[in-house]
């Protein structure tokens, strides 16, 4: 079958690594799943893969996508759980979690096999497309706002970075939830949108000095935004953590500030499979939608993933086969 995959490792150039080409279809074992993928997203996760960072050389060739909505061999309509091994479901209870395209094979093809437990029903106002953002970047979102940051309706958030998937999809959750949201970009066209068509209260330049401090800010970035997290922070708020793109090692780590205003650094990674019905149902309910830059064919794939590298986005990257 034809897919996108990683056939090489390298950390200073990793889209020389992605490969174009047929891999062997998935085979049914008991306990797993074989799914044909209606459509797929693109995440941060597949350029660290080329690079190395929870892939080794020896899992090579390895189909990148870490998530999926499609159907499955009964014809239901489904949408993938990308966390492996949470529970012991289809590998036993023993092996430690992975993210698909860390252990196995993932989904920029026409089928994936995964545990049967980690499929979740689709609902029927997302399309495939809608569906396939949902499993990393808005799960994550969906954790690090409802499970970590301990927001209430009426409180302020920041949001550094106005373009990514994870940041537009903390935006439309918060605002969604009753929450006020700031937001921060580089990109003032960026930052439009994310007030005109995201619902964001405010948006400023990254860096930029707020009216009041925050009740929680949402943190992707890392080393670039980290001393402007901290100090947006009121005493006592809560910074969330899921990422580091701009690299994990700021200039000041502010320990006096975190210490003396008693402020909360939380990390958060992925979510749950209960926490993905929650959102499933959230959007479903809300009418909320992941927002989607393009859609693109699989085979479009080197360029989606160049458009990510480059920060050249505004939301979800999709693909199909």
């Amino acid at each position: 079958m034809f897919a996108a995959y990683a056939a090489r490792i390298d950390a200073d150039d990793p889209l020389s690594g992605l490969e174009l080409g047929e891999r062997p279809e998935p085979v049914a074992r008991p306990g797993w799943s074989v799914v044909t993928v209606r459509a797929a997203s693109l995440n941060h996760h597949d350029l660290w893969s080329l690079r190395g960072v929870g892939l080794p050389a020896g899992k090579l060739p390895m189909i990148l996508g870490c998530d999926a909505a499609g159907v499955d061999e009964h014809g239901n309509e489904v949408v993938l759980h990308s966390v492996i091994g949470q529970t012991g479901h289809g590998v036993g209870p023993d092996e430690p979690r992975s993210i698909l395209t860390e252990r196995y094979q993932g989904t920029f093809a026409r089928q994936v096999a995964v545990p049967t437990w980690n499929l979740l029903p689709k609902p029927a106002g997302l399309s495939f497309e809608e569906a396939a953002c949902l499993p990393t970047a808005w799960l994550t979102a969906y954790r690090m706002l409802f499970t970590n940051a301990g927001v209430k309706p009426g409180d302020t958030v920041l949001v550094q970075g106005a373009g990514g998937g994870v940041s537009t999809a903390l935006v439309v959750l918060a605002k969604a939830a009753g929450l006020r949201v700031w937001v921060t970009g580089r990109d003032e066209a960026k930052r439009a949108r994310a007030v005109e068509e995201l619902g964001a209260d405010a948006a400023f330049p990254s860096g930029a000095r707020l009216p009041e401090r925050v009740d929680a800010v949402m943190e992707t970035v890392g080393a670039a935004t980290w001393s402007h997290s901290v100090k947006a922070l009121r005493p006592g708020g809560t910074i969330v953590i899921s990422g580091a793109t701009s690299g994990p090692s700021p200039a000041a780590a502010e320990l006096n500030r975190i210490f003396f205003l008693e402020l909360r650094v939380v990390g958060s990674t992925m979510g749950t499979k209960e926490e993905l019905a929650g959102l499933l149902s959230f959007c479903a309910t809300t009418g909320i939608r992941p927002v989607i830059d393009s859609v693109l064919p699989l085979e479009a794939a080197p360029e989606a993933l160049a458009r990510l590298a480059k920060g050249e986005v505004f939301g979800k990257l999709v693909l199909t086969p």
